[in-house]
């Protein structure tokens, strides 16, 4: 198992060199000095030659690029940013806490939501409950999530004044945000655990329980639950990485200072070592979620983790 986890470690590697080549052409691509985007234009040519000399922006794209990921895996360094003159690692510490509260918050709101009502749908096939639950999770995936935070917002902020609308000063700040990622994601949730659920309970093993007397609830729970649980911790672990891309818009519409609203400010403002470093770090935190969820699965059957043990032994 170990063996296992060290090797999707490495692959990581390039994984974060394809993610920081892809965003270093996008950004080189895109127009507009970033000498004159810093220091103006009623700066000097000399200044403008110092601050590329400065940053190495005198230097090939390609020299750049390797130098990056030369002091990437070598110091952890994701560089300075043009704007603060600051260590963007530095930046990262004081933003992503932020962004991981808002992400984990939200998938578990989701996951417990989702996966409850999904439930309850395939044991209670053709239900009132039934139709209600997905017809409310296809409007629910069809919102976009700017929207749904604007009306949120106004309802529960403006109207009632039951939470604060912007802001990260206490723990009340963040359940908007959490509403406004993890009711979209609850509704995909819900429907992927219903449709592994519906395939689950009509398995054989289903059957040859409830024909040995077992009660329904570990009928439900113990056998058809535990077998459907594999794909749909699948699910969940590959949603977490588009609830970290949704908090960007998130942060901005409720003036949260994470990670996401950092990129999005360093964009506009062509901070190539900011936007690079951020992407990259999201990137690294995607990819170690990921490997969570395999490693999680050994935990819930046993048979992946007998088949990694199996593979070690050689």
């Amino acid at each position: 198992m170990i063996k296992y986890i060290i090797r999707r470690l490495i692959v990581l590697i390039p994984i974060i060199i394809g993610v920081t080549l892809v965003v270093f052409t996008i950004l080189e691509m895109t127009p507009g000095d970033p000498a004159k985007m810093m220091l103006g234009d009623g700066a000097t040519l000399e200044q403008f030659q110092a601050f590329n000399a400065k940053f190495g922006l005198d230097k090939p794209f390609v020299y750049r690029f390797f130098n990056y990921i030369l002091q990437l895996f070598t110091r952890f360094d994701f560089g300075t940013s043009w704007l603060t003159s600051r260590p963007v690692l530095d930046t990262l510490k004081a933003r992503v806490p932020i962004t991981l509260i808002i992400a984990v918050s939200s998938i578990a709101f989701a996951s417990i939501i989702g996966v409850s009502l999904g439930v309850i749908s395939a044991v209670k096939q053709y239900s009132k409950l039934d139709y209600i639950s997905r017809l409310t999770a296809m409007i629910l995936a069809a919102v976009p999530v700017f929207w749904l935070g604007m009306m949120l917002a106004i309802l529960f902020a403006l109207k009632l004044g039951w939470l604060p609308s912007s802001g990260t000063g206490s723990w009340k700040h963040y359940i908007l945000p959490m509403m406004t990622l993890g009711l979209p994601y609850s509704a995909r949730i819900l429907r992927s655990t219903r449709g592994y659920m519906l395939e689950a309970v009509r398995q054989d093993f289903v059957r040859t329980a409830r024909s040995k007397g077992v009660p329904e609830r570990v009928v439900i729970w113990k056998h058809a639950f535990l077998n459907a649980c594999l794909p749909v911790i699948n699910t969940i672990g590959v949603y977490m990485g588009g609830l970290l891309g949704g908090a960007v818009v998130t942060e901005n519409v409720f003036g949260c200072n994470g990670l996401g609203s950092f990129i999005i400010n360093s964009v506009k403002r062509k901070d190539i070592p900011a936007v690079t470093g951020g992407t990259v770090f999201l990137a690294i935190i995607f990819a170690l979620i990921l490997l969570s969820v395999d490693i999680l699965y050994a935990f819930v059957d046993p048979r992946i983790k007998a088949r990694y043990t199996a593979k070690g032994a050689k």
